[in-house]
């Protein structure tokens, strides 16, 4: 089926795309991309859908205007079998956190295509900001964080796109981990994975050349996160030191996690790098301009402005 970009159709007229989801007053996913699209001078804009009204957003993408949309929690799962067709990233992962526009050629029919650019995001984080991959996290174990829909990006990007040796998952749930796993494992990228359950287990085990942490910035109460958190401890104790995406970043993106990492010797990259790859990846596909043809660096001061006055 031939199809072509609606985008380029509003490239000098006024679109609008939003950002969806459930709660996201806190997003800077709006001040990224009127960012670009200032600077790229088009007429574009995108606006909080602030819902879990899912009949109502659809509504809002068959505006002739609407160009696409950010799709965040609790909609990146539930999304996915309203849309006309997915990229594989989406599929593999399970969720989709991008919807573009097309219009098939021979019937005008505006399609709604979904990706999923955290894997993105998370693997530009370590590519752009980490010297030396070869040397720091590549043919190296990897750790995960974390149970959901994050984690399984994340073992995505690394097993795809960072060429880890295998893939350790640590979690407070062990149930998550097992779903996490079988996921993968159903959708061809979950080779190698390790689950990690004790301490014991994780000081018999080689240290970790990337870590993904996909929790938010609660410190551990329950056994099971003490536990969590220990083999975590311990893995970031070893002699190898890497680097480790922190994706956490709201409230603060300077969290207990990064903390503890910085003190052990490792790379700290902050979840706001995460954030931004997967934005620019994402006006790829709305924009159909190189992200070398965005404009990354303002966009990376107009972001770390905005966090240094959250923490005034």
């Amino acid at each position: 089926m031939a199809l072509t970009s609606h985008s380029e159709d509003l490239a000098h007229l006024e679109g609008i795309n939003y950002l969806f989801g459930y709660p996201i007053s806190h997003s800077m996913s709006p001040l990224l991309h009127q960012t670009i699209y200032d600077a790229l001078n088009l007429r574009w804009t995108q606006q909080l859908f602030e819902s879990k009204d899912m009949a109502k957003f659809l509504q809002l993408t068959r505006d002739p205007k609407f160009f696409g949309a950010s799709v965040t929690m609790p909609h990146k799962v539930s999304i996915v079998s309203h849309l006309d067709a997915l990229e594989p990233a989406a599929t593999a992962v399970g969720a989709c956190n991008t919807i573009f526009v097309r219009k098939d050629l021979k019937t005008g029919q505006r399609r709604l295509i979904g990706t999923n650019t955290d894997v993105v995001g998370i693997r530009d984080a370590f590519y752009q900001n980490v010297l030396n991959p070869k040397e720091v996290f590549q043919e190296r174990p990897a750790l995960v964080i974390g149970g959901g829909g994050a984690a399984r990006s994340a073992v995505y990007a690394l097993r795809n796109s960072m060429q880890v040796s295998k893939i350790y998952l640590v979690n407070r749930d062990d149930f998550e981990v097992d779903a996490v796993m079988a996921h993968c494992k159903a959708n061809g990228f979950g080779q190698d994975l390790i689950h990690v359950r004790d301490l014991k287990q994780a000081e018999s085990l080689e240290g970790p050349g990337a870590i993904v942490a996909c929790v938010p910035d609660f410190p551990p109460v329950t056994e099971a996160e003490k536990t969590a958190r220990s083999i975590f401890q311990c893995f970031i104790q070893k002699k190898h030191k890497g680097a480790i995406l922190e994706m956490c970043y709201h409230p603060h993106p300077w969290t207990s996690i990064a903390e503890m990492s910085q003190r052990a010797g490792w790379q700290v990259i902050l979840g706001t790098e995460a954030m931004i790859y997967q934005g620019l990846e994402q006006d790829r596909y709305w924009t159909g301009r190189q992200i070398s043809d965005m404009p990354v660096e303002q966009v990376k001061k107009a972001i770390a402005s905005k966090l240094s006055k959250s923490k005034l």
